[in-house]
Order: structure tokens, then sequence, then C-alpha cells
């Protein structure tokens, strides 16, 4: 039978141990001084945030900044104002909860259980007409044309085409855009050619892909598109007045966070607010300085 010179054995032990004896010793060593090492691993204070899906992308940079400032995790949800609403008075976690209407905002306050503090009309928007096609909008328009013949436009397009919106029976931008077209007498002309979607967004991207010729979208959305090009606003005057209330959410007896408070008091902040401006949102109440515990101004 072949057996290891003396000489390349030896290379197998280590003072008269064998190699695989002294390997497992060691292993063994090492996992017990890292199991007796305390571990210092920072954990941040979580703020649960849910927002209105128009809110998604100016939300997404004003959390990344604030998480830069200081030391918390920020977990957002987006969806429909109505979807979120719903959730909330159903138990999911949140501690901020920003709608995209006030009628929204006004049931949740209704619902058992669920206490709502600290609301306030944060952020305002216009309604858009959009199709399909490279954006043309400035993202800091604020008073394009008014536009008032949409069914004439839809017919245009052809015989069975569609009018993309937010479905009007929940979704904000939706309600919106009905009061809008009631107002302008449009609406029993349009109602039976909407392609109703499930959130602001949803109904963006129809107009995206092509699905639907002309979409009544926020200026917001139509800001953040490359995909489409905004035809005009709709008149002000027609629906009432876009305003994003925000509060915060509690149940049980339980009080706030104090780092939610902080948030939230950071999100009418002058920094905040050149950030929702930069998305093309309106600001409500006048800005001010907030100070930031751990603050880091590098970026």
């Amino acid at each position: 039978m072949f057996r290891f010179p003396s000489t390349t054995r030896s290379l197998f032990s280590f003072h008269g141990v064998p190699f695989t004896r002294w390997m497992a010793s060691g292993v063994v060593a090492m996992v017990a001084s890292l199991s007796l090492t305390p571990v210092h691993a920072a954990e941040h204070a979580q703020i649960r945030v849910m927002a209105a899906a128009s809110l998604h992308d100016a939300m997404d940079a004003i959390e990344a900044r604030y998480e830069r400032l200081a030391d918390v995790d920020i977990m957002p949800v987006y969806a429909s104002s109505s979807t979120l609403a719903r959730q909330l008075a159903s138990g999911a976690p949140a501690q901020l909860y920003l709608s995209a209407n006030e009628r929204w905002m006004d049931w949740l306050e209704q619902q058992p259980g669920i206490v709502v503090t600290g609301r306030h009309d944060l952020l305002g928007n216009r309604l858009s007409l959009v199709a399909p096609g490279p954006s043309e909008l400035d993202p800091t328009l604020s008073n394009g044309a008014d536009v008032t013949n949409i069914a004439e436009r839809l017919a245009a397009t052809g015989d069975d085409t569609r009018l993309a919106v937010g479905d009007p029976d929940h979704v904000p931008a939706g309600i919106y855009a009905r009061q809008s077209l009631e107002s302008l007498g449009q609406w029993e002309a349009l109602r039976s050619h909407l392609a109703s979607a499930e959130d602001v967004r949803a109904a963006l991207a129809l107009v995206e892909h092509g699905e639907a010729p002309l979409g009544i979208v926020y200026a917001t959305d139509a800001s953040v598109s490359h995909r489409v090009h905004q035809i005009g606003l709709l008149p002000d005057s027609s629906h009432d007045p876009i305003h994003y209330p925000a509060a915060l959410i509690s149940r049980g007896g339980e009080s706030p966070s104090p780092e939610a408070e902080a948030f939230r008091d950071w999100l009418s902040t002058n920094e905040a607010s050149a950030i929702f401006h930069r998305f093309g949102f309106t600001t409500l109440q006048g800005a001010k300085l907030v100070p930031v515990a751990n603050a880091d101004t590098s970026s």
C-alpha cells in the first residue's frame, strides 16, 4: 500500500497533532471567540410612511435626504390614497400618512381605533391632459394654458378610444378629473370612454404605453415621465383644490414616536420644500427651519 514519505506526512501534523484535528480545534476556538465579542450594530429608528402614488418620486428624494440627516430608516409604501387609508383602517402599520385629497384623510379620522394628529395641508398640484410622446413639460410650470375641449380632442383620435384616468369612484386624481369634466359639461360624453386605473401612476402608464391616446393625471406625474407630453392644464376652478394633507397616525392609546414627529415637521422646512418644488409641487404652508438631530450637511 502506498504511504506518504515521512517528510510529506509531517506537513499534515503540527507539533504531533494531526492537521485535521488541529484545524478543527482552531475553528472551534475562533467561533467561540467571535461569540464572546460584543456586537455593536447601529439600530436606527424606523419610520413607516404611507404616501399617495403621485408622491413616489418626490418622497423617494425626500426620504433619501432625511436619512442622511437623521439616524432613521424610512420605510415607504405608495398606492392610491384610498387603498392606503383602507389598509391603515385594517391595521397596517404606519406612522405617517400623506393623502392626495382631503376626503380620504377625513374618512380615516372617523375610523375606530385610529388617532390622526398633526394634520395639515402640505402640498398642492394641478391636473394635466397628456398624450403619448416625449415630455415637453417644464417641471417648474405652474400656469400652462387651460384645456377645456377634452371630448373633442378624444373624438379626433378615433371612434373607440379611451381617456385614461384614476378610478373616479375612489382614486383622488380620478375624483378631481370627474369634477372637472362635470364642470366643463363633458362628463356625460366621456364617461363611457374612460379607462379607469387603480391609481394615477397606472393611468399615466396607459398613456406611456400607447394604450390610451389621452389621459388626465397630475402635472407632477407628467413632469417625471419622458414618455408623455403635456397638452395643457385643466382649469383650477373646475374642481376642488388639490391638496395633500399629511398627518401622524397612531392607535391603541400610543403616541406618535419622536422620530415620526420630527420627520413630519421636517417636511415643512425650506430644504424639503425645495425638493417638492423640484418635482412640480406647490407648498401650502410657509416653509420654516427645523433643526435636525445628528445633522449631516455633507450632501
